[in-house]
């Protein structure tokens, strides 16, 4: 079955690639970008800086400087999650209806806000406040920069004046990876200081992304000024094609996310939980060196096949694990080589699939409504991650057969391929004409 999705269509038309970039040097194009383009990938790089500069830190914070007791963590964090995730929905139809630079201004604003709160706070409810500013914030600018990105690339790609826009989000992805490596060093450094110095810095890193979108940001008319914003979603939930498309792609986000619970759980199990760590700078060298190759590869294999093929790969990262665990143990750090397998095939499927499904969004939704529809992807997958995780975590306790979590997590990508790539196979992936 999987061939027959992986299979080019017969007719041209179903298969929407963009023909190949010219091979120029890859960064020599991001300098070629237009202004607003940096502004809005450079923006990716200081987000993730300022974002692990301080969140992977806070849990050793709330439970060891503030005392709090473990379940009172897990709901900081839990809130904290659900305010960025659940809410993208929201930031995306403000989006929509007053125009991504005051949207964006906003969400820095209350990240200034929640840090310094963070920071500050010595009580769980003042903890809490803190937690859901944070998460919030990413809630109104993450869908405003992927929705104006999204905007700016297309119009410059269809004038034939810039780099494909799957190239363009796969820059962005870069960004993002390196900010994922920078925030954590630096947040490392300030900590030997105290945990309120990193939340300080971190503050003051979004007061200048803050300025620079205030003075470089065009203030674009909004896509639907003067509507209502549950219009937005009524378009959004009324777009079939999407909604398919968005089904199957929410379990990626679940996918992500075992990299902070299963995959740990693996290494626990193995007794080399040092080595997570490693495994996750692999994993940002891996994008950060290549993404923009592979990106040019799922741009030469065509849209359906491309997505296709990442979920593929992503459901192989589990089924290596299960098979390995069904297996005696390899001597020594050969033990490691499941748990390396895994991020490998899950960083090049993620390589593969999410550009790709990134220039989808505004192409399903006829260029228009852009934050509303990235907002309703974003709160798809969140909505995954909150339900699959829970079910994960009880299947990995001692009590179920060592394999089973993994071959659960390998079926829902596997799904997520027969979704898109059947809805890529009857046409449904064809870009719907824009419309203004």
């Amino acid at each position: 079955m999987l061939r027959s999705l992986l299979r080019r269509p017969a007719d041209p038309e179903s298969d929407p690639r963009p023909p190949a970039a010219p091979r120029t040097g890859r960064w020599a194009r991001f300098g070629a970008l237009p202004p607003v383009m940096k502004l809005l990938i450079s923006t990716q790089l200081a987000f993730n800086v300022g974002f692990y500069m301080v969140l992977p830190y806070l849990a050793t914070h709330l439970a060891e400087d503030l005392g709090l007791a473990a379940a009172a963590v897990g709901l900081v964090l839990g809130l904290r999650t659900f305010s960025q995730q659940g809410l993208f929905v929201v930031g995306g139809a403000l989006t929509d209806r007053y125009g991504a630079k005051p949207v964006v201004l906003v969400g820095c604003a209350l990240r200034v806000i929640g840090f310094i709160l963070l920071g500050a706070a010595g009580t769980l409810p003042a903890v809490i406040g803190g937690a859901l500013l944070t998460g919030f914030a990413a809630a109104l600018f993450s869908p405003a920069v992927e929705s104006s990105l999204a905007r700016e690339a297309g119009v410059r790609e269809r004038a034939g004046e810039g780099p494909a826009r799957t190239e363009v989000f796969a820059m962005f992805a870069v960004a993002g990876q390196v900010g994922t490596v920078t925030g954590p060093l630096v947040g490392t450094a300030l900590l030997l200081v105290d945990f309120r110095s990193a939340c300080l810095v971190a503050a003051f890193g979004f007061v200048l992304v803050g300025i620079a979108h205030w003075r470089w940001l065009p203030l674009r008319t909004a896509d639907q000024a003067g509507h209502p914003i549950l219009a937005g979603w009524g378009d959004v939930l009324g777009n079939r094609r999407f909604m398919i498309f968005a089904a199957g792609y929410s379990g990626w986000l679940l996918t992500y996310n075992q990299l902070y619970l299963a995959l740990p759980a693996e290494l626990e199990r193995i007794d080399r939980t040092a080595a997570l760590g490693f495994l996750f700078m692999m994993m940002s060298v891996l994008v950060i060196t290549l993404q923009l190759r592979v990106t040019g590869w799922s741009r030469r294999l065509g849209v359906g096949r491309a997505v296709v093929l990442g979920f593929c790969l992503m459901a192989a990262s589990f089924v290596v694990v299960a098979v390995a665990r069904l297996l005696p143990d390899l001597p020594g750090w050969w033990a490691l080589a499941p748990a390396v397998t895994m991020v490998l095939l899950l960083t090049f499927g993620e390589m593969f699939a999410v550009p790709v499904a990134q220039d989808l969004v505004p192409r399903l939704a006829g260029e228009r409504r852009l934050g509303a529809h990235f907002g309703v992807l974003a709160s798809f997958g969140g909505l995954m991650v909150l339900i699959g995780s829970t079910g994960v975590g009880a299947l990995l306790d001692p009590a179920f057969p060592p394999a089973v979590p993994f071959l659960v997590l390998a079926a829902v990508p596997l799904a997520g391929a027969v979704v898109l790539g059947l809805l890529a196979r009857r046409g449904g992936l064809v870009p719907a004409p824009a419309t203004a």
